[in-house]
């Protein structure tokens, strides 16, 4: 089959990127604002990269979605990798304020009356992000305005999202098939009938855990049994006791071979919540120095807003607090030969 000759320019469509700035100050009867072309140029390569996190954050979740994924596949490898490209890419978008801060905040007043009621809290995109990495409109800050400033097309979008299987749940999904772990066969004295609490392991575990709690640390044991055994649960704990028994198991036995894949999914779910904190950080810090106490041009509280939006915001929070059930290594349970077998390679 003969190739069709590319062109560098068309092959990108260069002509519809370069000619996509066209500066409010810029037109007849304004004062050019000179720092307008950057502040442009910044938030439409912020969307760029929007579009392409949801392209990896799709196809992620279409793999998750299978009604069965080995743990040491293809598959898990793939998700692992586009999931570390996402976080590598949340990583860029925070570096990117550098520039932005180049700006001073008069050149920022030389245009801003110009945009409003334009904010980058109109931004579909990130909100589409949001709710599909797990984000619940119950859990949002400023639930009243988050949607308000948008086109009904747009808020169509993100509610269609939110109305979806977000990643977290898929994750969920996923952490509550781990096979070995309900599985009387490798377990002695133990029936699927049974309680968690009264799993061979389980037991044992939280046994070390508890006599290594220090006397401040006391009522993390009522909290073990509500997190792993449900007692007393939540109903909008977005993890089960099922998924979070298997994650705290991948996090304490991760150096066995059939569980460093899953280790790293997990880590790195945890690593794009750090990057999605440190772009809000940043950006408060960012407004702060721009504009002070003064309102967002979208008629947002401003930096006010973007506080509590970063100690609400955070997703994958409950995944991140089974790190105050690890014990030290040298008291973790000795696994029967029967489940260390199946850990390694040859099984």
């Amino acid at each position: 089959m003969e190739h069709k000759p590319v062109y560098y320019s068309e092959y990108l469509e260069l002509n519809k990127i370069i000619d996509a700035q066209h500066p409010v100050s810029f037109e007849k009867g304004n004062q050019p604002a000179h720092d307008e072309m950057l502040f442009i140029v910044i938030h439409q390569a912020y969307e760029l990269w929007f579009k392409q996190v949801l392209f990896e954050l799709d196809s992620v979740m279409e793999i998750l979605r299978k009604p069965s994924l080995h743990d040491n596949s293809g598959d898990m490898q793939t998700i692992v990798h586009r999931l570390k490209r996402i976080a590598t890419i949340l990583e860029v978008l925070v570096k990117q304020i550098d520039i932005l801060e180049t700006m001073t905040p008069m050149d920022f007043l030389d245009f801003r009356d110009m945009l409003r009621p334009a904010s980058g809290f109109q931004s579909w995109q990130f909100k589409i992000i949001e709710a599909k990495l797990g984000l619940a409109f119950d859990h949002r800050h400023g639930q009243h305005y988050y949607t308000s400033q948008l086109k009904e097309s747009d808020v169509a979008l993100i509610k269609e999202a939110e109305n979806g299987e977000s990643l977290l749940k898929l994750v969920n999904k996923w952490l509550e098939r781990m096979p070995f772990l309900q599985d009387p066969s490798v377990w002695n004295e133990w029936t699927a009938q049974q309680s968690p609490a009264e799993h061979p392991f389980w037991k044992t575990y939280e046994q070390i855990y508890t006599q290594g709690l220090s006397e401040q640390e006391k009522n993390n044991a009522n909290y073990f049994k509500q997190i792993f055994y449900g007692t007393g649960e939540s109903s909008d704990r977005s993890l089960s006791p099922a998924a979070a028994r298997s994650g705290l198991f991948i996090m304490l036995y991760h150096g066995y071979p059939l569980l460093e894949l899953p280790f790293q999914l997990i880590d790195t779910l945890l690593e794009i919540d750090n990057q999605m904190g440190n772009w809000r950080y940043r950006h408060i810090n960012m407004v702060r120095r721009m504009i002070g106490s003064r309102v967002g041009t979208g008629g947002s509280t401003g930096a006010g807003y973007l506080q509590g939006a970063m100690e609400k915001h955070y997703i994958f929070k409950e995944i991140s607090q089974l790190n105050s059930f690890l014990t030290d290594r040298r008291t973790l349970p000795a696994l029967p030969k029967s489940v260390t077998d199946r850990l390694g390679y040859s099984f």
